[in-house]
């Protein structure tokens, strides 16, 4: 259900941007023109690392209910990256989509890498090495597990594209975006075209794939059964943007600049910074996504982030303000306490079949206080990790912007600046990817470029110096080289 104004247009047509993420749908009605926040809903998605596409659909309509979109002019989509929704002849769903967090594909995944030749190749062919997450991994999986499922695909679909495609009334032509199809495996940043070759390869056949449609492309309009669904009033056109994956969407609400890393501590972790140039890293660390302005963008991602400490915080029976409060009271370092919140396995490094370890535990340091902070640093252990992994491809940091769910935790600013050496900024919290996905909508609505809107979220930004404590790091390095000793 939403919440907000039930004002009409008082500076001008509306958008809406959409969220279509792991754990929800989140949906943002703002005014094309000046960026001004109107209403937003959302509802819940089931859980699980495999998920019935309809189900988007149902909490989409669910978010949607009670006049949020009435006076909207432009939709778009911004949802999470690498899910395999396999369709067949007649747009029926073939199975239930493989989402980027089911990590039964990591097999495949180093298979199809050895395949076209090695790491070097893939960075070379996609600009990124292949692991479990990405759709072409999960599309040979399918095919060795589920020939039957296999043959049958005739097309297939990432999840925003498919939400944009019943929103058009299930169109011949689906259609896709760069930043969301550079997550794929079988999408070229560098040349803009697909490796259909690749494709074949894991699947054992050509399928149908979106169109990929520029940064600012009108792709559709609003279809009269999707509208009535969704109920809509009136019967004016609602054109549709081509829509992005999460990631580009928070990048495109930020507004990202040259030296701006973003760390966004949701479901997953991920650093991500702009680029004007594609990126190829040989060592698979660093994806190489384009992004949703016709630029790039250079991204890790860690599969704990989030979770790590709710789950610390519920084995510990305390609430969030405790933990945060429980973590700040301790020294850094934990007193040698160092965690590896590889709760659900772990993407970088690749690790599937790992899982969370603590490390150097001793009678005077098993303390709740340790244990809190130990969690608070091995999540952001991971993505300074990351941070310094994108130094590597030529990103040079002026400062950190912390976004997502974990970052509203008092405990994590503080925590996150002794681990990098630059600033760090946490934002006002707010629905970022739908907030980009809304700007987009505007860009597509308005036609005379990226709207300048101002900062998307009322509310002041926290900020911290770098106050990098080498020893913290240390202890997270020796811990994660354990595991390969």
């Amino acid at each position: 259900m939403w919440h907000g104004s039930p004002m009409a247009r008082a500076a001008g047509e509306l958008v809406a941007g959409v969220d279509t993420s792991t754990q929800s749908v989140k949906v943002v009605v703002r005014d094309a023109q000046t960026g001004a926040w109107l209403r937003e809903g959302r509802a819940a998605h089931p859980d699980g690392t495999e998920v019935d596409p309809g189900a988007w659909w149902q909490a989409f309509v669910q978010a949607c209910s009670g006049g949020l979109l009435d006076g909207v002019s432009a939709i778009s989509v911004a949802g999470q990256q690498h899910g395999m929704v396999a369709l067949d002849e007649s747009g029926a769903v073939v199975r239930p989509a493989l989402l980027w967090n089911d990590t039964r594909s990591a097999a495949d995944a180093a298979e199809l890498t050895a395949e076209l030749g090695g790491p070097a190749a893939w960075a070379e062919a996609v600009g990124s090495v292949p692991l479990a997450a990405f759709t072409v991994s999960k599309v040979r999986w399918m095919a060795r597990n589920e020939p039957d499922n296999a043959e049958r695909t005739a097309s297939i679909m990432l999840p925003h594209d498919y939400l944009t495609w019943l929103l058009a009334d299930q169109p011949v032509e689906a259609v896709t975006d760069r930043g969301d199809a550079s997550g794929t495996g079988y999408w070229s940043p560098a040349t803009g075209e697909y490796r259909r070759d690749i494709l074949i390869a894991a699947l054992g056949h050509d399928v149908s794939l979106p169109r990929v449609a520029g940064p600012f492309d009108v792709v559709g309009e609003l279809g009269g059964k999707a509208r009535a669904q969704l109920g809509i009033s009136g019967n004016e056109p609602v054109v549709l943007g081509p829509g992005t994956g999460d990631n580009m969407g928070a990048a495109l609400s930020l507004g990202i600049g040259p030296g701006d890393v973003v760390v966004s501590l949701g479901t997953s972790g991920t650093a991500f910074a702009g680029s004007d140039s594609p990126t190829a890293d040989p060592t698979g660390l660093v994806a190489g996504f384009a992004d949703a302005t016709g630029r790039f963008l250079p991204l890790v991602c860690t599969l704990n982030a989030a979770r790590v400490l709710t789950s610390t915080a519920e084995m510990l029976g305390i609430d969030m303000d405790e933990f945060a409060r429980l973590a700040l009271s301790t020294a850094p370092g934990a007193g040698g306490l160092t965690m590896l919140p590889y709760f659900d396995g772990e993407r970088t490094p690749n690790l599937p079949d790992a899982r969370g370890s603590l490390h150097g535990i001793a009678r005077n340091n098993l303390t709740p206080a340790n244990i809190a902070r130990a969690s608070v640093e091995g999540m952001l252990g991971g993505l300074a990790d990351a941070v310094d992994a994108l130094v590597q491809v030529g990103v040079a940091p002026r400062r950190v912007l912390l976004v997502g769910g974990a970052a509203a935790n008092s405990a994590v600013i503080d925590v996150a600046a002794t681990l990098v050496t630059a600033p760090v900024e946490v934002p006002p919290p707010g629905e970022y990817v739908a907030d980009g996905a809304a700007r987009q909508a505007a860009w597509v609505l308005l036609g005379d470029g990226l709207p300048a809107w101002p900062a998307v979220r009322e509310g002041a930004t926290i900020r911290r110096d770098a106050n990098l404590i080498p020893h913290v790091r240390d202890q997270y390095r020796r811990a994660r080289e354990a595991l390969y000793s």
